[in-house]
């Protein structure tokens, strides 16, 4: 038997030869000895063969193969021209690292594969000797190698896509949930921390933002006086709300404070001040990022709204892949399955329900105002997953068309119909295109592709007439037999009435006429 080994490396594909043995299991004590000498191991296994990979893009679409199992073409070019063939094809053995690999290329070559007991030896002291082995490679040019293909691997698998980075726009919704809530918790903190010195303010400033600002401005309530109350008209933008909250300073039933104290709920309160403006800071962040990666998602139904279908769904490529039901009730996968379980009825809507559209609608549509919205962020998302050139169109007019749906169910006029729409936005393309075109240049192009486009014209009128002219001649088949058809059975049934006239009375014959004639 002749026992070979395969390897797969960043920089192609190596074919090993072991010395020859009727028993491979014989070899395993052996290479476990060679593998921590060179030499040694080089004795045993010698370079058969070796086949670089072409470029990156080829490397990356061999290794993909061979982690799915499959046999690429080059693996399989590779393997015919160095592997023996014919008679000798019958006494080799080919190691291999993966059980999948083993299994694929035993189909596909018909080789006797093996990739379990000595093969795991062979093939550490390969990886540790690889660089050696083969001529003009280093072990610095080897780990580069394995480092580029596995970053490029690993972006392949995670689906990176540079261009829609709706990745930022996942993280983005989650950080602005997360600081809703903190910023909630911490104003409530706040609060609670300053009414004991100042309980009254609470009643004229219930906004949590604006009363942590009045708080770090006021600190004291004892120093505050007539010359604060104009900062503090600016700061409230309302004359009867400062000037309550000066009355109230004057009769306040709260406790006295230390300057410590002060100084900490006034540092407390900068920090949720703070915490708001980097939340419409993030915001407004926000709003860009959905405008650049899905502006009809964000035109139909909000940047809010629309982020969070998107974080939901993991990324706008999923969302796309979604059909309207699941698009509807994204969001409400709790509520669905508790329905199903109890066998009630199943949830209306999930995350779209803080669309406004929802909220517009009667009690009675919302349900089907709802799957009428999900329908059209179906649409909307597909397009801005898969379209080549960004617009607001769409979006625009499919949030006409949900506003034509709400007048239709409160007044009943007919709304528009989705493929007269889409013809209107496909219009309206044309023309911003028309627009953007430099002066002398027509849509059509210059007049070598006019030319082609009147030849291909003239191609199709020729094919189209010939197809008619072979319509019309088969036409003229199909009468002409079925002419003959009429006239044979004619003649078939005068045939017959001269044989009856002969055989019985004429009156017979007469009413085998009429007979015939009725049947007929």
């Amino acid at each position: 038997m002749v026992f070979f080994v395969l390897y797969e490396h960043a920089t192609g594909y190596s074919l090993y030869r072991c010395s020859d043995v009727e028993d491979i299991g014989s070899l395993l004590p052996q290479i476990q000895e060679a593998v921590n000498d060179f030499a040694h191991f080089t004795q045993i296994v010698q370079l058969e063969a070796f086949s670089p990979f072409k470029n990156g893009a080829n490397a990356l679409d061999n290794i993909n193969s061979i982690s799915e199992g499959v046999v690429h073409d080059d693996l399989k070019a590779f393997l015919l021209n160095n592997l023996p063939h014919g008679k000798k094809k019958a006494k080799v053995i080919l190691g291999v690292s993966d059980q999948k690999l083993s299994a694929s290329i035993q189909d596909v070559l018909e080789v006797q594969c093996q990739h379990m007991g000595v093969v795991t030896e062979v093939m550490r002291g390969i990886r540790l000797y690889f660089h050696r082995l083969v001529k003009g490679l280093t072990a610095i040019t080897a780990s580069k190698a394995q480092l580029g293909l596995g970053h490029s691997y690993s972006r392949a698998k995670v689906k990176f896509n540079a261009h829609r980075s709706d990745n930022m726009i996942i993280q983005s919704i989650s950080l602005l949930d997360q600081l809703d809530k903190d910023i909630n918790t911490f104003s409530m903190r706040a609060r609670e921390w300053y009414s004991y010195h100042f309980p009254e303010l609470i009643r004229i400033v219930p906004d949590n933002i604006t009363y942590a600002k009045v708080a770090n401005f006021i600190g004291d309530r004892k120093t505050f006086g007539s010359k604060k109350l104009e900062e503090l008209t600016e700061l409230l933008q309302d004359t009867s709300k400062a000037e309550a909250i000066m009355e109230a300073a004057r009769v306040s039933m709260g406790m006295d404070i230390s300057p410590i104290d002060l100084i900490n709920i006034q540092l407390f309160a900068s920090r949720v001040i703070a915490l708001s403006q980097y939340r419409k800071e993030l915001s407004d962040y926000l709003a860009t990022k959905m405008t650049n990666v899905a502006p009809n998602l964000t035109t139909l139904i909000g940047e809010q709204v629309g982020a969070r279908l998107i974080s939901h769904a993991g990324s706008l490529t999923n969302l796309a892949k979604c059909p309207a039901s699941t698009v509807q009730i994204l969001g409400a996968e709790k509520a669905l399955f508790r329905a199903l379980k109890t066998r009630s009825n199943t949830p209306k809507y999930g995350l779209i329900f803080h669309s406004s559209f929802i909220g517009r609608a009667g009690t009675k549509n919302k349900g089907r105002i709802s799957r009428f919205l999900a329908n059209k962020c179906s649409i909307a998302s597909r397009i801005d997953c898969f379209t080549e050139f960004p617009t607001t169109l769409f979006g625009q007019k499919l949030k006409d068309q949900v506003e034509e749906r709400l007048i239709f169910y409160d007044s009943g006029s007919i709304p528009r119909k989705n493929t007269v729409v889409m013809k209107e936005v496909i219009t309206l393309l044309k023309e911003q295109r028309l627009l953007a075109l430099p002066q002398g240049s027509s849509s059509t192009g210059t007049p070598g592709t006019e030319k082609k486009k009147k030849k291909k014209k003239r191609q199709r009128e020729e094919e189209e007439e010939e197809v008619v002219k072979e319509i019309a001649e088969v036409e003229e088949d199909v009468t002409t037999s079925i002419k003959e058809k009429k006239k044979k059975k004619k003649r078939k049934r005068e045939e017959e009435d001269e044989e009856d006239l002969t055989a019985a009375p004429p009156v017979d014959v007469e009413s085998k006429k009429k007979k015939r004639k009725s049947h007929s």
